[in-house]
């Protein structure tokens, strides 16, 4: 994917006046509070690289990026890119020393943060100054564009909002001096790590019927869905003769049997347009029972991609027209 967005240009623009004089007072107070020793551990301590939940997102992104220009990636566990383009930013976060703080958010486990910032696909960058929220980019970009990227957002929040991050030693900044003990797992987080267990070891069987258990407890968990559809899925195609499979598609564009198989093919694959093309127009020369089981069969795939992905959201509307 290429980066887009790779700009600050026009960034001014999204900050009122009044907020911007009021973020300057905010950073003002900041800074004296960060010059009281009485401070002086608390900043010190203060991590450079945070992780943004919905519950968190208050007090560690909108109120921190009064003192601080908050960056906040969105990733996802499936998306190599997004991981790659997370080690690059932490990097960087320890070497600006504190002129901004980075916040990674797994879009899964953040799906309201996810939708309200309109993200289209992972990764995706933002920046948070005074409370207001910009884009950066979107997509993996060379380091140097990053840094330039950063570069403008910190002279925006010097210039514009009078907000400077104090500047802090990464080693420290790594070792808080207390950490709350951790919440223990309820029963229902566990069987949901047994079922991503089981299906890291390969063990198909045993996954699905985890993600079952945990959808029959709790139908509306995303975070199954999503595992169970990749399960069943890989299931599907494990030991799978490809050149038979797509044969066979070929052969006969009419067979329900032969168009799930080759789309379930096309997807692991990695040609998503592909498959969800191939399935809609199944869809659409199919009647009965045959095209509810395609249908049915796409709604799958599109949970394996994400309901929000711009390639779910063109396959949903395409087979909106073919079925009604």
């Amino acid at each position: 994917m290429q980066p887009r967005n790779m700009s600050m240009s026009g960034v001014v623009d999204l900050a009122a006046v009044k907020a911007a004089g009021e973020a300057k007072a905010k950073a003002e107070q900041a800074r004296a509070q960060r010059q009281d020793p009485a401070n002086a551990s608390a900043t010190a301590a203060s991590p450079l690289v945070i992780e943004v939940t919905e519950e968190t997102f208050e007090s560690d992104v909108l109120q921190r990026s009064a003192e601080v220009p908050v960056v906040i990636s969105f990733w996802a566990d499936q998306a190599e890119q997004s991981k790659q383009l997370n080690a690059v930013l932490e990097r960087l976060a320890a070497e600006y020393r504190g002129r901004f703080v980075l916040g990674t958010a797994e879009v899964y486990a953040n799906q309201m943060l996810f939708q309200q910032f309109g993200v289209q696909g992972v990764p995706a960058v933002f920046a948070i100054l005074a409370g207001q929220a910009m884009p950066l980019f979107q997509g993996s970009a060379p380091e140097d564009q990053i840094t330039e990227v950063l570069d403008q957002l910190i002279a925006v929040a010097e210039q514009r909002f009078g907000i400077v991050g104090a500047e802090v030693d990464p080693g420290e900044a790594a070792a808080p001096a207390a950490e709350a003990p951790p919440r223990p797992a309820t029963p229902q987080e566990l069987a949901l790590s047994a079922a991503h267990d089981a299906l890291d070891e390969g063990d198909l069987a045993g996954a699905i019927q985890a993600y079952r258990n945990v959808l029959s407890d709790e139908p509306g968990n995303a975070e199954a869905k999503l595992g169970l559809a990749q399960a069943e899925l890989l299931d599907r195609v494990q030991g799978a003769d490809q050149q038979a499979v797509r044969a066979a598609a070929a052969a006969s564009p009419s067979d329900v049997q032969a168009q799930l198989a080759a789309a379930d093919l096309d997807l692991v694959g990695g040609h998503v347009e592909d498959a969800f093309g191939r399935l809609v127009d199944t869809v659409r020369r199919t009647a009965g029972d045959d095209r509810d089981t395609v249908r049915l069969r796409l709604l799958e795939l599109f949970e394996v991609i994400g309901p929000d992905d711009p390639r779910v959201v063109t396959a949903r509307t395409a087979l909106a027209r073919v079925l009604f």
